[in-house]
């Protein structure tokens, strides 16, 4: 039939240039000509073009969360002031301790309710020899103490050990004869080596030793004290329960705490003679 009619020719021709197309795309490109190859060529240069990855794309930075809220930081805060706190307690104890007097045997320095604080380490002390006698091949004999900061001293408040079995709290007192010296009482005064004592602190010659076990001349032994109380008409000290030995002093009292019109440094005094 006219015009509808294809001849083998042709439709050779156009199978073989489809053919040719499907094996080579780029051939029906150039004479252009459309084939579902073409479409499956463009399809994948288009997808080609496309970027590629290897894993998830980089995402945008995003904005941090606070670290911790407000009351969190609160929390946090609060414990580590108490933890400091605790610290600096527990450091402090271990030199400074807090003592209360109880009675009036250190009147009129020290009065019944008054604190005071207490050095606990100033009298710290250690046998040398003891230290050295541990090298191999030394061999030392009798004691050598040393005393990092001071031993005790004339006029030092103390407070000490319970010196009688029947008490358990500890005593406060003054340091008045020191390791080698004699102490002795005569007309209400104390006597250091027959030296007349100057004791500014107390009001008067009010110290009488007459009946008590410890009142007659005597030296004090190395490593001890003998101990008085300001109030010496109304105090249990040496003059009855005898030398102290220093080991059995806690520490020197050197600072008052209450109540607040009492507060400060307690005074050191200086001895004529």
């Amino acid at each position: 039939m006219t015009g509808k009619t294809v001849s083998d020719e042709s439709k050779v021709r156009w199978v073989i240039v489809q053919q040719a197309d499907a094996e080579h795309p780029e051939r029906a490109v150039r004479f252009g000509v459309t084939t579902p190859s073409d479409e499956w060529a463009r399809s994948r240069v288009e997808q080609s073009m496309e970027p590629t990855y290897s894993s998830l794309p980089p995402q945008p930075p995003q904005p941090q969360p606070a670290r911790q809220s407000t009351v969190s930081r609160g929390v946090s805060e609060f414990v580590r002031t108490i933890a400091l706190a605790a610290l600096v307690f527990l450091g402090a104890r271990m030199f400074v301790l807090p003592y209360e007097v109880e009675g009036a045997s250190m009147t009129p320095n020290l009065h019944n309710r008054e604190r005071v604080l207490v050095n606990r380490s100033v009298y710290y002390h250690f046998n040398l020899n003891s230290w050295l006698n541990k090298i191999p091949g030394v061999q030392m004999d009798g004691e050598h103490v040393l005393y990092p900061f001071h031993s005790p001293e004339r006029g030092d408040i103390v407070v000490l050990h319970p010196p009688v079995k029947n008490s358990t709290q500890p005593y406060i007192k003054r340091v008045i004869g020191l390791a080698g010296e004699t102490v002795s009482f005569k007309d209400g005064w104390v006597y250091i080596n027959g030296t007349r004592l100057d004791e500014s602190y107390i009001n008067g010659p009010i110290t009488d030793c007459d009946t008590g076990p410890n009142c007659h001349d005597g030296t004090v032994p190395a490593g001890y004290v003998f101990v008085l109380g300001d109030n010496r008409e109304n105090s249990a000290d040496s003059r009855s329960f005898g030398f102290v030995k220093i080991d059995e002093i806690i520490g020197k009292a050197w600072f008052a705490n209450w109540p607040m019109d009492r507060i400060g440094i307690l005074p050191s005094y200086d001895y004529a003679g």
